[in-house]
């Protein structure tokens, strides 16, 4: 049965075994002529069965029941879930949003989604979409899976207790947790309401990024990563078997829950991290480094070097660099960038960007910090360092840009006047004084 307090197992890409009965697990095959206990073999492939070894992704699950045994699939509501990007027009504007205000009526994980952009096709396992969510109940006899891709999960608020059907993982703000495509699970409220920020990842699987320079240490080290021991249930009833596929929302009635799987070995399984692990490295001269030093997990592209998507954070760390800016600067990217903040402030921003809210700066149009930041930044003594504590902010990059939906350009969360952040900026310039201000 699923436990009360989860068990993990230590390591990123590992080819876990675990077994939550004593023999469950073959020894020496995959798929035997009879499994122990009467159990049903089954691989789960992310990847192709043809992808290098090193990329693959597979688990082999012995369960009570095939994942085949459900109802015909039919079509349900995709409620506030978009995967078409291409009927609205993309501004090139900066926005930002106020965080997504908690449901009044009763709302699970699944109904509590809303995507905010995206880019790509999910048919074409291309691109990305990011959606906020905020639900205030649990899951009760359904679970979801997502056949169009993997989904980087980002708690803002309360405590989140996710069942898979490989195990369970409870996560908090400040951790994310990583379901890998088409593995089932349904999302519990221990706590009360969550809120929080999807990234669905349609491209190649995430995986830790070489560190190249860097050399063997920092950043986020693979022994931090937590996957789920074996846990099953063993429940007869109604349940409702969600997906989503080709873009939209299906629905299967069960007789079980779904949640069935008794052993598993393998390496597509789902995975939580704790971002304050994370080893920031920074410059101790001057200058900044790029901010792929904050690069936590990536998704690679057919490009060499070039992300379909990453995940970067903003974590607490200390600035001490000389005669040198030190928030992040003003810049223009080629690359596309949609934010959240987790916890506490931002140090690229005096107001407005508050926990549970986003950001979204696409590609070439310019960003960087307000007035007040830029005022204070520019004046600060730098003979001593900046030590920035409570604050978790985080970043999702593509080399596409990112397609905001009609839902975020119209919602009443969206701060229309955000561009008078920078109105405040004052002209400097003087050719008749070489001397900096």
């Amino acid at each position: 049965m699923t436990p009360d307090t989860p068990s993990y197992q230590s390591g990123f890409g590992n080819e876990f075994a675990t077994e939550a009965l004593p023999g469950a697990l073959p020894v020496g095959r995959n798929s035997p002529q009879r499994c122990a206990y009467g159990l049903y073999a089954e691989q789960l492939s992310g990847t192709a069965f043809t992808a290098p070894r090193a990329d693959n992704r597979r688990s082999w699950l012995y369960r009570i029941r095939p994942a085949a045994m459900h109802q015909p699939f039919e079509r349900m509501p995709d409620g506030r879930i978009v995967s078409d990007f291409a009927g609205v027009p993309t501004p090139p504007d900066q926005l930002r949003w106020n965080p997504l205000p908690m449901p009044q009526a009763p709302t699970d994980f699944v109904e509590g989604l809303v995507t905010m952009a995206g880019q790509g096709d999910p048919l074409l396992q291309a691109g990305n979409a990011v959606h906020v969510y905020a639900a205030n109940r649990s899951m009760q006899g359904r679970a979801f899976y997502d056949a169009d891709g993997e989904l980087l999960i980002v708690p803002q608020q309360g405590r989140h207790r996710i069942v898979t059907e490989l195990g369970v993982i409870e996560a908090e703000p400040q951790e994310i947790v990583i379901i890998p495509r088409g593995v089932r699970f349904r999302v519990e409220l221990p706590d009360g309401p969550i809120r929080g920020y999807v990234c669905e990842n349609y491209g190649a699987p995430l995986r830790l990024p070489d560190r190249g320079p860097i050399g063997s240490n920092g950043l986020a080290n693979a022994r931090d990563f937590l996957t789920p021991v074996a846990a099953y249930e063993d429940i007869d009833g109604p349940h409702e078997l969600v997906a989503k596929f080709g873009g939209r929302l299906w629905r299967a009635a069960m007789d079980h829950s779904p949640m069935d799987v008794v052993a598993w070995h393998g390496n597509h399984a789902p995975y939580k991290y704790d971002l304050r692990r994370f080893n920031a490295i920074g410059s101790i001269s001057h200058d900044h480094p790029d901010p792929s030093i904050f690069l936590v997990l990536h998704s690679a592209s057919d490009t060499p070097g070039v992300s379909s998507l990453d995940f970067v954070i903003f974590p607490p760390r200390i600035l001490a660099m000389q005669d040198t800016f030190r928030p992040p600067w003003f810049h223009r990217n080629v690359a596309s960038e949609f934010m959240g903040l987790v916890h506490g402030a931002y140090d690229a921003k005096a107001e407005g960007f508050v926990p549970g809210g986003a950001s979204l700066h696409n590609c070439m149009s310019g960003h960087g910090p307000d007035a007040e930041t830029f005022e204070k930044a520019s004046r600060a003594d730098l003979s001593k360092p900046d030590v920035i504590r409570d604050t978790m902010a985080f970043m999702f990059e593509t080399r596409h840009v990112w397609r905001p939906t009609q839902h975020a350009l119209d919602t009443a969360e969206r701060q229309r006047e955000y561009q008078r952040c920078w109105q405040g900026l004052k002209k400097h310039f003087d050719p008749t004084k070489k001397e900096p201000r």
